[in-house]
Order: C-alpha cells, then structure tokens, then sequence
C-alpha cells in the first residue's frame, strides 16, 4: 500500500495522533507552564480535535502551540501532506505546485513553505571534522545581490558558503555578504574541529587558514586541477556536487529568490542532503524528522515576509 494512504494524510484526528506521537515522545507537555503529564483530554462535542487541559495550570493547549502549526487555520492533515512532498522532492517543490496540490492559496502555500524549511534549521550541532577528519569549504553564487549592478565577475551576486563533512557526510551552508578573511574565518572557526584537515581551492581568503587547524590543503582550480596529483582525497568535488543539487533545485523549482530568504532554502537543502537515501533515511523518515523539529518554530507570515 502506498504510503500516501496513511491515515494521517487524510484523517484529522489520525493527523493530530501522529504529531502528538512525535512531539509527546515522552510525555505530554503543556506548553504554557511546562509541566509533564498532568493534563486531560477534552471531549465534549463542541470541542475542537486535539485540544487538552492542564491541571497544573488549568489552560487549554493542542500540541500545534509554539510549533509551525501555531495559528494556522490549514488543517493538519494538508500540513502533513506539504511536509511529506517537500521532504521526498529531492530539488524542492514550489509555492506554485503546493497551491494547487493542497487546494490552498497561493500566499498560504508560500508561508506554508517557509514554516517547513523553518522546521529543517537545526541548531547546536557539534564541530566538523572531529579526530582530524577531512572538511571541504567552498563559496558559490546565485542570483543578484539588492541593489548590485550586474558586473562580469561575481561581486554582483549573492554569495554562500558551505562546508561538508567527508566522515558524517554532512553539509552546513550560511549566506555571506563578502568573501574575505574577516567573514569566511570565523564561520569556520565555529564549524570545524582545531585537529581537522581543511580542503578548500585556491582562493586568497583561505590563505593562512591552516596555520589554526590539523592542516589545510588545497586544489588550483585556476589551472585545471580539481584533484591533487600526490594525493587524490585532496578535493573540493564532494561540496561542488552539493553545490550542483542546490543551484538546480533553485534555478529549476524555485528560479528566484530574495537574499532575505536564502537562509530558510539553504536550511532546506542542508537538511535533505543530511538525511539522504544515501545515508539510508528515506522519504519517510525523512519527512518524520521535520514533524520531530516544529517544537519552537512559530514562525508569523510578518517574520517570514522580512526573511528574519
């Protein structure tokens, strides 16, 4: 049976049972004052689907409180179908696309899109390239910086930043306003290991770079060298192949984005590559980590319009 039959796609209380499941791992929290376990669910007929009582505080509260569902008048069993496409698109799925396939506005599946990805950011994670493991830094550009006149090289452009983990196969991607020492240095100051292997090209701002880590180690793109001839693990392919998925995902699915926003699609093509086939998460799974990470997403349509 497809897994598009369950229950929770269709049904809104099979829909409010499954994230309940989820977020309640370990208890039902209310999310006013804090306290586990000492609440009831409310079952009078004029009562609205998943909506309980603390008896500590004695407030009313559903688990949509606090999370990306907050205040949303989309019933959740859509906002479980939107999660389930975008989490099994591989390039991403548009406001366009989720508005006609939910039924729902256009602007309301703009927003819907931006609480998602909002629920993809992950946060506190531990330093790459940990026990002198191999990391590779590379900057790529898309799309045209506000108010930046259109040049030959690429000062006119947005500019990105990732870094991937060869060991835990993970990428981190930030959106800079300059490639220069002063900005590319402490961003990887905060995501990498000291004992780590830094791979990067021969730009200047990673010149001297190593002198703070295990060593650094680059390829001369400039001249055709995109594997190093003494010793073939000195690359930058594995974060230029994240590179080639995000830029066909953003040019072919989403073709235009303001710079206010690029954060939120970064998070988004950070987190599917982090949780891809390849490390044996599927679609599901997949689409299961993102309900595991509303809790403290509330996201209003004024923040999401502003990119902050």
């Amino acid at each position: 049976m497809s897994y598009l039959n369950s229950p929770h796609f269709h049904d809104e209380e099979a829909a409010y049972a499954f994230v309940e499941s989820r977020v309640w791992a370990d208890g039902r929290v209310c999310p006013h004052c804090g306290v586990v376990g000492k609440s009831g669910k409310l079952g009078g007929e004029s009562t609205r689907i998943g909506v309980y009582k603390c008896y500590a505080c004695r407030k009313p509260f559903t688990v949509k409180i606090g999370t990306i569902f907050h205040d949303s008048k989309v019933k959740l069993h859509l906002w479980l179908q939107a999660i389930f496409l975008i989490a099994s698109s591989k390039k991403g799925i548009s406001a366009n696309q989720l508005h006609r396939t939910l039924g729902v506005t256009l602007k309301t599946a703009w927003f819907m899109g931006h609480r998602i990805r909002e629920a993809m950011r992950t946060g506190g994670l531990a330093p790459m390239g940990g026990g002198g493991g191999d990391v590779e830094v590379d900057e790529t550009f898309f799309g045209t910086e506000p108010g930046a006149e259109k040049r030959s090289s690429y000062h006119h452009k947005m500019k990105v930043l990732s870094l991937v983990d060869r060991e835990t196969k993970q990428a981190r991607s930030v959106v800079v306003d300059t490639l220069d020492k002063k900005t590319i240095w402490p961003i990887v100051r905060e995501n990498v290991s000291k004992e780590a292997r830094i791979l990067t090209d021969e730009a200047r701002h990673y010149l001297g770079i190593g002198y703070h880590y295990g060593s650094h180690k680059s390829v001369h793109h400039g001249s055709g060298e995109y594997v190093s001839a003494a010793d073939p693990a000195i690359h930058t392919n594995t974060v230029e192949n994240y590179f080639s998925v995000f830029k066909r995902g953003m040019k072919g699915t989403y073709q235009h984005c303001g710079k206010q926003h690029l954060h939120r699609y970064l998070a988004e093509f950070d987190f599917r590559y982090n949780n891809r086939i390849a490390l044996g998460v599927d679609d599901k799974a997949r689409a299961d980590a993102i309900v595991c990470g509303i809790q403290g997403k509330r996201l209003t349509y004024e923040t999401a319009r502003s990119g902050r």
